[in-house]
Parts: C-alpha cells; structure tokens; sequence
C-alpha cells in the first residue's frame, strides 16, 4: 500500500479538488482502472434507464451470471464523493461481485453534483431501488431478495435506502456499506490523522461537500448523514467494509456501533493497513480481493445462496 501511494505521489497529477468537477470526472475515469483486477467473464451484461421520479430517464446496467432461475439482486450505488465516478468506473467491481455472489447486480447511474445537488443522488439512488422492487421481475430478477451496496458517497447512499426502506414497507435482506461516509461535518478524529497522503484528503471531502450539499445546515439530515438518523431501528442488516487508513473509518465504525445498538445485526471487517479506495486495487492490494470475497460472502448468506 506504501508503495501505491509512493508512486502516487511521484506522478504529481493536479489533485482532483483544484479540478473543475468536469475535469475531475475526466481524471478518475481515466485512473479508476489502473489497479483494478481483470474483470471476471459476465454472461449477461445489458444497460437500460428506469423512471426518476422527475421523468428523468435513470442509467443502469445489469450483471447476471448464467442462471436458470430468477436471481437475486444487489442495487449498486458507486463512489465518487456524489460528483463523480460512473458505472464505467466502478464496472470491474460490479462483474466481480456478480460472479463471486452468484447474484445479480444493477449499477445505477445518478445524476451528479453540482449539476444536481442533494438530495437528487439519493432520490435517485432510492427511485432505482423502489422500481426494481416493483419491477425486476420483469428483467429476470428476484425482487423479493434485494440489497443495496455501495461504496464511500454509494455507501452514504445505500445506507440512506436501507432507512427509506424500512419506512417504505419495502424489505432489502442486506446493505453492503465499503468505507461510507455517514457524518454531516467530517469532523471524527480519523479525518484529522488521514487528512494528507492517503488517497482521500480533507481538501476532495471539502471540495465534495461544497459541489453536493453548499448548504450546512441541509448536512444534518439523515440522507447525506445517515449517523444523523433519529431511528435506525428494523433496517436491513448490514455488512461493513473499512479501511484502517482513511478518514471515514471513524464514522463507519459509529453507524456499525449505532445499528448494533438498535439491534441490527451487523457484519463488519476492518482491512488493516489499506486507504480508501482500496477496494478498486486488487491488481497489487491482496486485501482488496479479500474484501471482495467477503463482500460475496455476505451477499450469497443474505440471499440464501449455497456457500
């Protein structure tokens, strides 16, 4: 992991926060590859858009692997601090998935910042949720055997479904939460020790939050806080999976103790010595792929799957 982000370092790129958000997009898709492993052979990959609640047509793309049944679902909620990432950028971990779990997977493409500022990511995070319960059937699916995931600001969105959920009527068997930011300030004692050098810096948080939610105020609510959340009780169980080295780890360990407290039943893992991000470096970063085995694991023990 040293020696990533040695060589990080030395390519002295323009950091993404002094990037217009356009540019940043550019960049990370660019660099969301590099480390990532080879992508596991699919049998069914399809891109289709589902209703927005606004009429907006909302792009997914579906991972199947070859089954005789209708399979089980994972709605996947990529990263990028709500203002960039892709389904193309985070499309190797999503086939990863899919074939390690025997599940399928719906990556979502919500609309980012600051084109779109909160809460249009999690409408639309909870809009392809709400329709796959309704409709997967239609696309092969089991739409009584959902779960959400995601990953940093696809964690903080999946972990805000899991609440809508429950309120909603609508049972998830699982959330699948990598390093998720779930705090309104930032402000955990992990933010100040891995402010610098490790990947996510104070200065992209900031930048992030300022491009997604100007607002302060609008920081408390539970949808981009999910540690804000007054009732966290009867939400689906939850898988969490942190990285020692990265600011977030502090409050994912919180929303982990908070769900626990109400009596979720919780699975968490904390991969020692990795960064966020750790999770699209399988190429050099063993934990990376164990992360990704555990990942299916608790996706196929959710999903009543044969180990």
């Amino acid at each position: 992991m040293h020696g990533v982000l040695d060589r990080m370092a030395r390519a002295a790129q323009v950091p993404l926060h002094a990037q217009t958000p356009q540019q940043a997009r550019a960049t990370y898709e660019a660099n969301a590859g590099v480390l990532d492993l080879q992508p596991p052979k699919i049998d069914r990959v399809e891109s289709f858009t589902l209703p927005a609640r606004d009429g907006y047509d909302l792009p997914v793309r579906l991972y199947a692997p070859q089954a005789t049944e209708p399979l089980p679902v994972l709605v996947y909620l990529h990263g990028g601090g709500f203002t960039i990432g892709s389904i193309a950028t985070h499309d190797v971990l999503c086939r990863t998935l899919s074939h390690l779990a025997q599940c399928a997977v719906v990556s979502v493409a919500y609309r980012l910042a600051p084109e779109y500022r909160f809460p249009v990511a999690f409408e639309d995070a909870w809009d392809a949720v709400a329709w796959l319960a309704r409709h997967g059937a239609d696309q092969g699916l089991d739409s009584r055997r959902i779960a959400v995931g995601g990953d940093s600001a696809g964690g903080t969105l999946a972990a805000a479904c899991a609440l809508q959920a429950r309120d909603a009527g609508v049972p998830l068997r699982l959330q699948l939460l990598f390093y998720p930011g779930c705090t309104a300030h930032a402000d955990t004692p992990s933010h100040h020790t891995f402010a610098h050098g490790f990947v996510l810096e104070a200065a992209h948080i900031a930048y992030f939050f300022d491009l997604y939610i100007p607002d302060r105020a609008d920081r408390e609510d539970w949808r981009f806080a999910p540690l804000c959340a007054p009732d966290v009780e009867g939400v689906a169980p939850a898988w969490f999976g942190l990285a020692e080295c990265d600011p977030l780890v502090d409050e994912g360990l919180l929303y982990a103790d908070k769900l626990r407290a109400a009596g979720v039943a919780v699975d968490l893992e904390l991969y020692r010595g990795v960064v966020h991000e750790f999770i699209k470096m399988g190429r050099l970063i063993p934990q990376a792929r164990q992360a990704h085995l555990d990942a299916a694991r608790a996706l196929r023990h959710a999903f009543a799957l044969a180990a």
